[in-house]
């Protein structure tokens, strides 16, 4: 219990929930092999008796205060009452806006919990990653009414990697495989066109595609999977799938993934 009470000190004050400060803490302490450096949060800090009571406590326990305080009235209290009691205080991210707001010419708009804000994106992408795994190659049909954005097209038109570029734009996309021997997913026919893109290839890239695919799995490259007669019997079947659907057809037989990808784009942010 002794060795715990003399470990060194942080508080971490924020006018936010403080994660911000916090990593900057830990990415310092990390530079410090013997030290085991203990960090004490102290989120939502707005009125002057908090900081009253941590700097006291501060002082107390021969602690240091990194703090991330963007209100000029709080954070300029902080700084008063640290130096008057001789506690080390550090702005964490009071440099760098300044700088910015020098080069930028532009007043910084001193709102508490803007990164905040900007981890909801964070999260919004990764709720979207999650969902393209999940309903991939057509997994679970339910995701179809679930998704933004479905991908439909036979085996090897790059709908997976598609999904995750879209994913990363925080796009739910899900993507059904259009085999000639199975029945689409009813779920397909039940959602808006304007939600559905076809992915049409060429037989003859396709052919190749397959080709090489077969072969990085060391199999035979003469296989049905890569038969051009199969190919072409897969995509006769597509096309009947997407008359039935009447939506949006691309042309992925000589586009990259990033260039399918922002033509898709480009038409949702149009039609939403």
């Amino acid at each position: 219990m002794a060795d715990q009470k003399q470990r060194p000190i942080v508080y971490v004050v924020s006018d936010s929930v403080g994660e911000t400060a916090e990593l900057v803490v830990k990415a310092a302490s990390s530079q410090f092999n013997s030290t085991n450096i203990e960090i004490r949060r102290v989120p939502y800090v707005e009125d002057k008796p908090t900081i009253d009571e941590v700097v006291a406590l501060a002082k107390d326990h021969h602690a240091i205060i990194g703090y991330t305080l963007v209100v000029p009235e709080i954070k300029d209290y902080l700084m008063e009452k640290a130096a008057s009691e001789g506690v080390p205080a550090v702005d964490i991210v009071g440099p760098m806006i300044n700088q910015m707001a020098s080069v930028f010419k532009e007043g910084p708009r001193n709102e508490p919990g803007l990164v905040h804000k900007l981890d909801e994106e964070y999260f919004r992408k990764v709720e979207a990653i999650e969902f393209a795994v999940k309903y991939d190659d057509g997994r679970d049909p339910r995701g179809i009414l679930k998704a933004d954005i479905i991908l439909v097209g036979v085996s090897r038109t790059s709908k997976t990697p598609l999904s995750q570029y879209l994913a990363l734009k925080r796009l739910k996309v899900a993507n059904v495989p259009i085999v000639p021997e199975v029945e689409p997913p009813e779920e397909l026919f039940q959602v808006s066109k304007s939600k559905c893109y076809g992915l049409r290839i060429s037989p003859e890239k396709l052919n190749d595609i397959r080709k090489e695919r077969l072969k990085a799995l060391g199999l035979d490259d003469h296989a049905n999977y890569a038969n051009m007669d199969r190919i072409k019997k897969e995509l006769n079947y597509f096309d009947n799938v997407i008359d039935r659907l009447d939506c949006k057809v691309v042309d992925v037989s000589t586009k990259a993934v990033e260039e399918t990808a922002n033509y898709i784009l480009n038409i949702h942010k149009k039609r939403n």
